[in-house]
């Protein structure tokens, strides 16, 4: 026996152990959540940049009409194939005007605690491309 230690003073470590492990444990969890959703996020934005760098090159609006839902369709494998089981249920929607295109690919982020709903949203736009004709 330490005789530093007074009789109060014995079992104060597993005490302090006690209430020390689950604000650590609490931390850690914590941290790894973030890193999910972090990278739920960056599934979802690569997703997005995919679909955007299949419509922005279609020769017209009318072209594009018709393509949609295959590149929509491609996206939303696109995130479940590189996220696996990172994002959940991903959607993808498209928007286009004359000179731009827009891919927002949305979905849950997988998470550590039941009943806690994380939802992501990311946005890809560029620039429809135009080809010269040969001359």
């Amino acid at each position: 026996m330490n005789p530093a230690l007074g009789p109060r003073d014995r079992g104060s470590a597993a005490l302090e152990v006690a209430f020390i492990a689950p604000v650590f444990l609490l931390l850690v969890f914590t941290g790894i959540q973030v890193g999910l959703w972090a990278y739920g996020r960056s599934v979802a934005l690569a997703a997005a940049r995919e679909g955007v760098a299949q419509l922005r090159v279609l020769p017209d609006e009318q072209f594009a009409t018709a393509a949609d839902p295959v590149v929509r369709a491609h996206v939303e494998q696109f995130a479940v194939t590189v996220g696996r089981e990172s994002l959940l249920e991903p959607h993808a929607a498209t928007a286009w005007t004359r000179d731009r295109v827009t891919v927002t690919v949305s979905g849950r982020v997988v998470s550590l605690v039941p009943g806690l709903d994380l939802r992501t949203t990311q946005h890809a736009s560029g620039t429809v491309e135009r080809f010269a004709g040969a001359r």
